[in-house]
């Protein structure tokens, strides 16, 4: 079960800075109440009603970050980049381990690291105004995640490598089918507040199941007829 996002908004400003902090620790804290900020504001939020959050002057913050891009830049570093582990990949592509197995195996490790209120309000908040977050973000998704799963798709069905035949859009379609159940969870629960009893771990093998049972005769003939265009 996700953790309760209530759970997850509290400002760390409620005991405010009486010690004075050195400059990495106000950088690192700036960056923290960034996070929380722009996760339940949006990135519409004003950097002076961060700088009170915080209990600093806005120049100050400016002393840290000369724009609000670059602190948006370095949230991002912080929320998506730095949570993302280059060891899922191979949990996706060992083919020592059937697929099924490889890809619950991949979306519970993903799930605890990207399911939580500020990842998933920034995702959202980034899309409706624009910043580019969504898009590097998803561009590596696309090529880390929903490549290699039709690659695999591919060998476990007996269709031609990508190398043989590249994979097209409504090929990679198929894949975002999966990884959008995956994630549409999450906006039910941090964006629409429908709370759910059902066990994250479960409904993620139930989703893996459901995708690979269907998956194969659609992806065949998307095969079959990039074959028959070539």
């Amino acid at each position: 079960m996700l953790d309760s996002p209530k759970s997850q908004t509290k400002s760390a400003t409620g005991s405010s800075q009486k010690k004075r902090l050195d400059p990495d620790e106000r950088e690192a804290h700036i960056v923290a109440e960034a996070v929380r900020f722009f996760a339940e504001h949006g990135f519409e939020g004003k950097t002076r009603d961060l700088a009170k959050r915080i209990g600093i002057t806005q120049p100050l913050l400016y002393r840290y970050f000369p724009s609000k891009e670059s602190l948006i830049e370095r949230v991002y570093n912080e929320v998506y980049v730095q949570r993302w582990n280059p060891a899922w990949e191979g949990l996706i592509t060992d083919r020592r381990v059937p697929l099924s197995d490889r890809l619950c195996s991949f979306y519970k490790e993903y799930s605890r690291a990207v399911y939580d209120y500020v990842w998933v309000r920034m995702f959202i908040y980034s899309g409706l105004k624009g910043v580019d977050i969504n898009d590097r973000y998803l561009r590596g998704i696309k090529e880390k995640v929903l490549r290699p799963v039709c690659a695999e798709l591919r060998h476990t069905h007996g269709l031609p490598t990508p190398q043989e035949i590249p994979i097209d859009e409504q090929e990679l379609e198929l894949a975002w089918g999966l990884h959008g159940s995956f994630f549409y969870r999450a906006i039910r629960f941090y964006i629409y507040n429908l709370t759910t009893t059902a066990d994250n771990e479960t409904a993620i093998e139930n989703e893996v199941r459901v995708f690979l049972a269907g998956v194969g005769p659609v992806q065949r003939k998307l095969v079959e007829a990039l074959t028959k265009h070539d």
